[in-house]
């Protein structure tokens, strides 16, 4: 059972204020583990050091295994930057221009005139979200891919949200037709893809595309994500009916399913400051925010939300929430400080804003009541 909110703000507000910071992350991580309000592994580093690095509660709640500093987790929407960053390097080798349009790649969908490669990256298409469109018509009995994403898009065409880059709207469906596009372009699958070109040279050993339903294999370590059941008993998502789509929609590549641990992220987040994967420019672009067609701003880059704090600098940030899990990519660039968070209880909220403010002397901001763990990816 979790602790009463109040019981668990005072154990936040009775922090000692002598800590230093990495005492602090600590003391706030265990008060939040203590009141069963967070399951997961930290990383905290500075200019990549790692200031901190810690495991809480298990990554099997029937073997009763531990998790620990390897510890591989579901990443869900934090998927999305390596899905923008495999684009970005198909450019590089000229496979593609980020204003190609989509049919270009899937003549399926023609149907959805003026969606650009660009749009899908920015979130700025207006396509519709194919998570309520399967679960209106595809048959659960058997598991779905991006083919069928694809070919259902393209057999029923349910209405585009706005026309291409008008307004910002959060699409997991782009990113779903990215993996295919990278595909398409590539020859390969998009894991193969992604292990070629990005975690093969950034020796991310232990990151990988995982369709744990599909394609079920043994890994060490891994990180299994539970959801609370009606007895508050935290149970795998694939038992409950409000959340066993993670079963059916387990295939769809690009907008979820990278799995990884917060070493290996840490690589990745050097190699973003670095030219390793793409030229300067290109990297650059890749945290350039997009601009609509009435020439205002979103907040969204290329796999990444954008932010520039009066206190912080620029944040390079995503999180992820799928059932079971809740994931946050938090990057200072400013200040070059990294926050990595990966849980694998989906039902409770992430303490990146307490990191946050540790990291910057500034008052531990008030919590916030818990929030659901079945979020689409």
């Amino acid at each position: 059972m979790k602790a009463p909110f109040t019981i668990f703000l005072l154990l936040l507000v009775h922090i000692a204020l002598g800590q230093n910071r990495t005492q602090r992350i600590d003391s706030v991580l265990r008060a939040l583990h203590a009141g069963h309000r967070f399951n997961g592994n930290v990383l905290v580093a500075e200019k990549g050091k790692v200031i901190y690095s810690q495991s809480f509660g298990y990554a099997n709640e029937e073997t009763k295994e531990k998790l620990q500093e390897g510890s591989v987790f579901e990443l869900a929407s934090c998927s999305k930057q390596f899905t923008a960053m495999a684009i970005m390097i198909l450019r590089e080798q000229k496979k593609l221009a980020l204003d190609d349009e989509l049919k270009t790649y899937l003549p399926e969908l023609a149907g959805y005139p003026g969606v650009t490669i660009r749009h899908l990256l920015n979130h700025t298409s207006g396509l519709p979200d194919y998570i309520k469109l399967m679960d209106g018509v595809f048959e659960k009995s058997t598991i779905a891919t991006n083919r069928d994403v694809v070919a259902l898009l393209s057999k029923h065409q349910p209405k585009a949200l706005f026309e291409p880059n008008t307004k910002y709207a959060y699409s997991n469906t782009g990113y779903a037709l990215l993996a295919s596009v990278i595909e398409k372009t590539s020859g390969l699958t998009y894991a193969k893809y992604l292990q070629k070109n990005i975690f093969s040279p950034l020796k991310m050993r232990n990151t990988f595309v995982y369709t744990r339903r599909l394609t079920p294999k043994t890994i060490a370590h891994y990180a299994f994500g539970y959801v609370p059941d009606s007895s508050n008993t935290y149970v795998l998502p694939d038992k409950l009916k409000a959340t066993n789509r993670v079963v059916w929609l387990d295939g769809i590549v690009g907008d979820g399913t990278v799995n990884s641990t917060v070493q290996d992220l840490l690589k990745w987040d050097r190699a973003l400051y670095g030219k390793k994967l793409l030229a300067p420019p290109a990297m650059r672009e890749v945290f350039q925010a997009a601009t609509l067609n009435d020439q205002s701003k979103t907040s969204y880059g290329f796999g990444w939300q954008l932010a520039d704090h009066p206190d912080f600098g620029k944040l390079v940030a995503h999180g992820g929430s799928w059932p079971g899990y809740k994931t946050f990519i938090d990057r200072h660039t400013t200040h070059d400080k990294t926050v990595i968070i990966l849980q694998n209880h989906g039902d409770v909220s992430s303490p990146y804003a307490a990191i946050r403010a540790i990291l910057y002397n500034q008052p531990l901001p008030l919590p916030k009541a818990v929030t659901g763990g079945s979020g689409s990816k």
